[in-house]
């Protein structure tokens, strides 16, 4: 919830696309700072006595209570002073203000006539199921990292470095969408994506003709496949904020619904972040016959016949761990690249949105003046 109102603000507080990405760019800065707590939690981790680490939980979780106090209670100081220097002029404009007694009250439209709307929001629709993708490779990669690294890297690297790389890989995200906000403003959000999306693909061929006893490239490739669908993700939330504005222009609102646009992007592709460990435990399991659900997770005591540990990690889950690692990527991105392709919303007609609802009163309609 604290995420969903936290991104829709991010429509409410700018209209501009470089002031949005003026935005985003600082969130993904401080987005950064905030996960350098993934490695300061290895310095009190202890898997003998949890004591240390649970005191490191309470503080943060202290600080990070404090600082989103904080933090709130200034925007809304701030959006108070603003008010109240354009009181007097409201106050003006109402007593100027001539209504026409026949017009009808303002109606109020149902959740049902709100999603007759989304349903006729070709832009929306479009995106939504890019979007159902993203959300499921984003989930896919979180899951099976660990899994990747236990069976493609395990005999190559060492622990600590396997640590690393998870522990960097939920820091890199951010930096990387720093750069990529940067490219945003020159080249504009819908290209920066479609090139992601291309990228992606030529990563995953690469790495699929060049198979998986390339150590290096496999290291560097599944750490950046991470990093760069974790990138796009975020870069997505500036798409939305479009939606948003396109939204408020084709069905002529009083005010945007930037929480609820958040919220009904958030709820259709949520499928997708429940799919990702089942389509991809079925796929292995389909592939290798290793089912990772077949265990006792608390006394590691496989349900099934006990098989020696020396044909767990055979040259077929190796290859089958490598597939899964390489076709799920250039899947995701072929259907991203068909449906990305019918998206409308940018070039010109952005620029036409953006326009026209920067024109706009943020909470009232055009309104006639008397002529004094």
């Amino acid at each position: 919830m604290v995420d969903l109102n936290h991104n829709a603000l991010l429509a409410d507080l700018a209209v501009s696309a470089v002031e949005r990405t003026r935005l985003n760019f600082y969130c993904s800065l401080f987005s950064a700072i905030g996960s350098l707590s993934v490695f300061a939690s290895y310095t009190v981790w202890n898997k003998e006595d949890f004591f240390s680490f649970r005191i490191f939980c309470v503080l943060l979780a202290a600080v990070s209570a404090l600082g989103f106090t904080v933090s709130t209670w200034l925007l809304r100081q701030r959006f108070q002073t603003g008010g109240r220097s354009a009181e007097g002029q409201d106050c003006l404009l109402k007593e100027l203000y001539v209504g026409d007694p026949s017009d009808p009250p303002e109606k109020k439209i149902t959740l049902f006539e709100y999603l007759k709307q989304l349903s006729r929001h070709r832009n929306f629709l479009w995106f939504v199921c890019m979007n159902l993708v993203q959300v499921f490779h984003c989930h896919f990669n979180s899951n099976f990292f660990p899994l990747f690294l236990e069976h493609l890297l395990s005999d190559t690297i060492s622990i600590s470095t396997g640590s690393f790389l998870l522990g960097f890989s939920y820091i890199a995200p951010h930096l990387n969408n720093m750069y990529f906000l940067s490219l945003c403003e020159k080249y504009g959000v819908y290209g920066v994506v479609r090139w992601l999306f291309i990228l992606k693909l030529a990563l995953s061929v690469i790495m699929l003709l060049a198979g998986p006893d390339q150590t290096y490239l496999l290291c560097i490739f599944i750490a950046s496949n991470r990093v760069f669908t974790e990138g796009t993700c975020k870069l997505l939330n500036l798409v939305v904020t479009d939606l948003v504005d396109e939204d408020f222009v084709l069905n002529r609102r009083k005010q945007a619904a930037s929480a609820l646009m958040f919220g009904m992007v958030a709820l259709v592709t949520k499928p997708g972040q429940t799919l990702a460990p089942l389509i991809g435990t079925w796929l292995l399991c389909v592939y290798t016959g290793y089912d990772i659900f077949q265990r006792d997770a608390m006394n590691n005591i496989s349900t099934e016949p006990q098989m020696d540990p020396s044909r767990v990690l055979t040259a077929t889950l190796r290859q089958g761990c490598f597939y899964l690692l390489v076709f799920i990527p250039i899947t995701c991105a072929f259907l991203q690249l068909f449906t990305w392709s019918h998206f409308t919303l940018h070039g010109k007609r952005l620029l036409a949105v953006k326009s026209y609802r920067q024109t706009q009163p943020q909470n009232i309609l055009p309104q006639d003046v008397k002529t004094i």
